[in-house]
């Protein structure tokens, strides 16, 4: 399994995301913000609390999370695509 080792918000709803084996990228999350664990996330004051739980997931305070192994992917697929 990937480990989230640092993230940080960016404006307009996207994460700069660092797994401990050093993939890095940017994660748009603007689309994807829907449903009641994720739609709260629109207030940019709570979007922008995000961290890193004990399991290497993406999480904020109210209990939305993101699975790193699905963030992976999606990054390594888009350096792929761009180089």
């Amino acid at each position: 399994m990937h480990r989230v080792s640092r993230v940080e918000a960016l404006p307009g709803h996207r994460l700069l995301v660092e797994f401990s084996d050093g993939v890095r990228g940017e994660v748009d999350l603007s689309a994807s913000l829907f449903g009641p664990m994720f739609e709260p996330l629109t207030d940019s004051a709570l979007f922008d609390r995000v961290g890193v739980d004990a399991f290497g997931a993406i999480c904020w305070p109210n209990g939305a999370d993101l699975a790193p192994d699905a963030v992976y992917r999606k990054l390594v697929a888009a350096a792929d695509a761009s180089g």
